[in-house]
């Protein structure tokens, strides 16, 4: 019955649905294209194999080495990638290229669902996170097809905002084949909420296997080589009112390092136009990624306003402040800047990540600041003491590399369920 209310509601929401989804067009176009997909229709779907869901650009980046695995291990089984966002779609089809089906993720309605599974007739379905949908999972179940939430986090938020509707998630969490949980305080908080625990293992999580690649360093090294022998830091995946904070930040990091470059890097898109003028009222000389150029040394902010460089730009940087942190957003990914041996600043909020930034922080890799003022003063810090920074990025390095292997044990519970 609840399940049913559910449906019910969010079939006569459907025209709200779609009129935001229309607002969203008139802000980002690409959100007008593909509209067919939403209703399981069109896109291109890989049949008989193995059905990836990954929401956003976040969760398409983490699952990219667990589908490069599954391809080399399981070549005879097609790969489709479904997302629910352009800038996700973008991220898939630069990861993969056609080597993987990709489409977007059905709206969540019983009909919908029922038909994409038909279409797709997935061995297996891995679901990226926390992307979980009552629809999508019954279905899954009334089909035969074993659903794994991969990479499973779970906040003591959202955990009591599942809570409020147990009697529709309860449901959902008991149907899951395999719940792969980053760690033990997530794990407690699925029993919770229904999952069996027969069915939940603590893997770690797979955004510790990450290992810069060669190329990206030599790209970095060749940017750091053109732009010159100025001290460079990063304040990435920022929200509305994060930008301001850390221009003005950076003006206060000037009057001690006047060659300081800062590289800014909103997190959406949408932003990027609006954040750009928002850098030219401070009167900070301006160089936008996208233009092509690079910046030369009367350029003090470089605007990151292309999608699937943030690796790239992190890679160019001597300071890693990460976004989503001073905003209560929860904060992002810590470990990308903690593996290429950045040290990291975060906001108060980041209960998105609190077991990693807890371990970052407790190393010595990660340090809380509140406001510009504390952010200034810990940037100039580490620009005036490279010792000290580095000693700082060691710290995280490690952390990263103690905690690896959890990708290997997602593997080998796929591929018990596969082979079941």
């Amino acid at each position: 019955m609840p399940r049913f209310l559910y449906s019910l509601i969010f079939t006569l929401c459907l025209p709200l649905i779609l009129a935001r989804l229309l607002y969203r067009a008139w802000r980002a176009p690409a959100y007008a294209r593909r509209w067919r997909e939403r209703f399981a229709l069109g896109g291109d779907l890989r049949p008989g194999g193995i059905w990836v869901h990954a929401v956003s650009v976040g969760e398409s980046i983490a699952a990219a080495p667990m589908v490069r695995e599954l391809r080399k291990r399981h070549p005879q089984l097609p790969i489709t990638v479904t997302c629910m966002t352009p800038t996700g779609s973008e991220q898939i089809r630069k990861l993969f290229g056609e080597d993987v089906g990709h489409a977007y993720l059905p709206y969540d309605l019983p009909w919908l669902q029922r038909r994409l599974i038909r279409r797709l007739q997935p061995r297996i379905a891995i679901i990226m996170e926390t992307e979980l949908w009552p629809n999508l999972v019954a279905e899954c179940k009334r089909a035969g097809v074993p659903v794994v939430l991969a990479n499973a986090r779970l906040s003591a938020r959202s955990a009591r905002g599942y809570q409020r509707v147990a009697a529709l998630v309860r449901p959902m969490f008991a149907a899951l084949d395999w719940v792969a949980v980053q760690t033990t305080a997530e794990a407690e908080r699925f029993i919770t909420l229904g999952v069996r625990q027969s069915a939940l293992t603590v893997t770690g999580s797979i955004k510790f296997d990450l290992r810069p690649g060669a190329e990206l360093l030599a790209t970095a090294a060749q940017w750091r080589g053109e732009w010159g022998e100025r001290p460079v830091w990063i304040a990435a995946s920022t929200h509305s009112g994060e930008d301001e904070i850390a221009l003005a930040a950076h003006r206060q990091v000037l009057q001690r390092h006047p060659a300081a470059l800062l590289i800014l890097v909103p997190r959406h898109p949408e932003r990027f136009d609006a954040v750009a003028r928002q850098i030219e009222a401070t009167g900070l000389s301006l160089v936008r990624r996208s233009a092509g150029n690079m910046p030369v040394p009367t350029d003090q902010v470089l605007l990151g306003d292309t999608m699937g460089e943030l690796m790239q730009f992190y890679a160019c940087a001597d300071v890693a402040f990460v976004g989503g942190s001073l905003i209560p957003g929860g904060g992002h990914n810590y470990l990308e800047p903690a593996a290429l041996g950045l040290p990291v600043l975060s906001g108060p909020h980041r209960f998105n990540f609190a077991e990693i930034s807890d371990l970052l922080e407790q190393a010595g890799a990660l340090v809380e600041v509140a406001d510009a003022e504390a952010m200034a003063e810990r940037v100039g810090g580490w620009l005036t003491d490279p010792a000290s920074a580095r000693s700082a990025g060691v710290a995280g390095q490690a952390v990263v590399e103690a905690n690896q292997g959890a990708l290997e044990r997602l593997l080998l519970g796929i591929r018990r369920l596969l082979e079941r």
